[in-house]
């Protein structure tokens, strides 16, 4: 019978440790947790970084204002312009209103185009008229060069803080002053004539008959002589305006008209 020699066993317990050590460290991860926490952080930093490009995006189109110049009368009809501003410069210009109705829409279907890309490039008011069109021409430089005054006004406001909101509320601060004062009825030969003035302060800032001679001829030397009336009136800020020729009477019924309005208005 054999017996366990001392030796043999001490021999097989030191090979059991050592193929349990071996199996240790055979199972041991490859990858420093440390380390592997760290990759998964700098994932949620670059999310957070690409996310800043929108936002710088969203603030410059916030700097952005719009400005609608005044209503300017031509004869054969109101032209107004609306411009977009950015940072002081004119990014677009538009006429939401032109003269339109026969030969009205055609003139102004090329001239408009032509006048809104020459705003863009002269950056004010100092434009071209495009031949064939001169009424709207004229018109059009008018009310641009109102819109041009207003966006100025506010350019104080909007420059010192760099707040759109501010910018946004200036252009509208003249017509929250805006009034409008009707003047009494006058009576012509060929019927009544009554004027509407729209005012700023002392500034007419608009004028128009809301009665004027109708029926036969009466109706065309109104179509003429109306509007250079209302254009008159703007640009002297007075009832010191030239008669039309060819509609004397209605001519004289608007200033009297006119007059009635001024002293209404204080002016």
């Amino acid at each position: 019978m054999k017996t366990n020699h001392p030796i043999r066993r001490f021999v097989l317990a030191s090979a059991a440790t050592v193929s349990g050590i071996v199996l240790l460290l055979a199972l041991k991860p490859a990858t420093d947790p440390a380390a592997a926490s760290a990759q998964a952080g700098a994932a949620p930093q670059q999310t957070a970084a690409g996310q800043g490009a929108p936002q710088g995006g969203t603030a410059q189109q916030s700097g952005t204002a719009t400005v609608l110049g005044d209503v300017v009368q031509t004869q054969y009809g109101p032209v107004q312009v609306q411009l977009t501003m950015s940072g002081g410069k004119i990014t677009k210009a538009d006429a939401v209103q032109a003269p339109k109705g026969g030969t009205s829409d055609q003139k102004t279907a090329l001239s408009v185009p032509k006048l809104n890309q020459e705003t863009l490039a002269a950056q004010s008011a100092d434009i071209d008229a495009v031949s064939g069109a001169t009424y709207t021409s004229g018109g059009y430089k008018k009310s641009l060069q109102s819109a041009l005054d207003k966006a100025k006004a506010a350019g104080g406001a909007s420059g010192s803080s760099g707040s759109s909101g501010k910018a946004g509320a200036s252009p509208t601060a003249p017509a929250a002053q805006a009034r409008v004062v009707t003047g009494a009825v006058t009576s012509t030969q060929y019927g009544p004539v009554q004027v509407r003035l729209t005012l700023a302060g002392k500034k007419i800032t608009k004028a128009e008959a809301v009665q004027a001679p109708s029926g036969g001829t009466s109706s065309q030397k109104t179509e003429l002589a109306v509007p250079k009336l209302n254009q008159e009136a703007v640009a002297a800020g007075s009832a010191q305006i030239d008669t039309v020729s060819g509609a004397t009477y209605t001519s004289e019924g608007y200033k009297k008209s006119l007059q009635s309005a001024l002293d209404k208005a204080g002016v």
